[in-house]
């Protein structure tokens, strides 16, 4: 009998990826992808499950070891997440035999039998409920509390993250597990030549900061705006901002904030990018603003560091931590110190060169190959012997 690792035999192990969504991958479905794409290589001793809500793309069938299922209904709602999770979910994990479930989108089952993983990426809803839709806010609010408890080990994104599970659910430290998330191979330093052809393409050639999220309160975008419009009022730059990212929900605050800007004719909403083009946008950036007042990691900062981008965050939450000595931080609801770090970043190409430096040598924290091998230890931890 072949032994793998610790073990005598190979598992079923079934992964919610109702998230990975071809075109669509956001944060929660990058962390997805990153992961399983090299667990599924690094074990082809043990068969993995992939449970979807919809038809999906082959390209998430990552080997041979890997069998997908659709399972119905598509669960965008919460009456819809209920019979997912609590119903079609332990059918399948029955139906297949599976020794663990791993679910990565803060929901997991509360009626499967077998061992579950899930990994909780941060808790704004408990802390800002009114960012979301009441409907999801009471939900998560209501059962994620039972999820913490009822999973074997819960995964995080950050020290921050960790330590606020353990203060809100009353967990124990030692069930919590950090895994980091990091950035893709995509994003990369760009020579002079291709940032010209990037600003030529975008800004009509100006130099620009980048806001790189979804359209979501927590992203803080309306102070942003806010900022940069006092940015460009108190100097004499040419410099624009170019917003990515989809709007999730309607939100009149916002409009009437472009509306009473001076500049708004500066800022640039390019919508959802490819992930190519997002990166080549943010390589040609001259600073990343990334000021959420909320965030359980915050990918685009290390995502700025491995393009060789000078980045503006926050000092609250997540970010601190992530960003290092590699930032200028900034307290995310004071505008006028947001716009006093763009002023700076603005002018002193000196402090541009230092924080891209020292973000060059930050981002060698964050590495998926690393990212992926804790998480699998997670996994191992919780499987049944024998």
């Amino acid at each position: 009998m072949i032994q793998y690792g610790s073990y005598f035999r190979a598992m079923k192990i079934a992964v919610n990826t109702r998230l990975m969504l071809r075109g669509k991958l956001d944060g929660i479905g990058w962390f997805t992808h990153e992961i399983l794409s090299r667990l599924v290589q690094m074990h082809p001793e043990h068969e993995f499950h992939f449970l979807f809500d919809r038809p999906y793309a082959k390209e998430f069938v990552f080997g041979p070891n890997v069998k997908a299922h659709v399972l119905f209904p598509q669960a965008r709602h919460p009456w819809l997440f209920r019979i997912w999770y609590d119903w079609m979910v332990p059918r399948k994990l029955k139906e297949i035999g599976a020794d663990i479930f791993i679910s990565p989108d803060m929901m997991l089952s509360l009626r499967a039998q077998c061992p579950q993983l899930v990994v909780l990426h941060d808790l704004n809803f408990e802390h800002y409920p009114n960012d979301l839709p009441a409907s999801i806010s009471r939900y998560l609010k209501k059962l994620t509390p039972l999820f913490a408890h009822k999973a074997e080990a819960i995964v995080t994104v950050s020290e921050f993250s960790k330590s606020d599970i353990v203060k809100c659910y009353g967990v124990l430290p030692e069930k919590v597990h950090v895994v980091n998330n990091a950035a893709q191979s995509v994003y990369r330093v760009l020579s002079d030549s291709e940032r010209l052809e990037v600003r030529n393409r975008w800004t009509q050639g100006a130099p620009y900061f980048v806001f790189i999220s979804s359209i979501h309160p927590r992203k803080n975008l309306m102070r942003l705006l806010k900022a940069y419009d006092e940015f460009r009022s108190q100097t004499g730059s040419n410099a624009k901002l170019v917003a990515v990212g989809r709007r999730f929900w309607k939100n009149q605050e916002l409009d009437e904030t472009l509306q009473a800007m001076k500049f708004s004719s500066d800022v640039i909403f390019t919508g959802h990018l490819d992930i190519q083009v997002l990166s080549e946008v943010l390589g040609a950036a001259r600073a990343l603003v990334y000021v959420s007042y909320f965030e359980g990691f915050g990918v685009p900062i290390v995502e700025a560091f491995q393009c060789g981008v000078p980045v503006i965050t926050s000092n609250v939450t997540s970010m601190p931590e992530v960003a290092g000595d590699a930032a200028l931080l900034v307290n995310p609801f004071d505008e006028s110190e947001i716009a006093q770090a763009m002023i700076r970043m603005d002018s002193d190409e000196n402090l541009r060169t230092e924080l891209t430096q020292r973000g060059l040598n930050r981002v060698k924290n964050f590495d998926w190959d690393s990212s992926a091998k804790n998480f699998w230890k997670v996994v191992e931890h919780i499987m049944p012997r024998g």
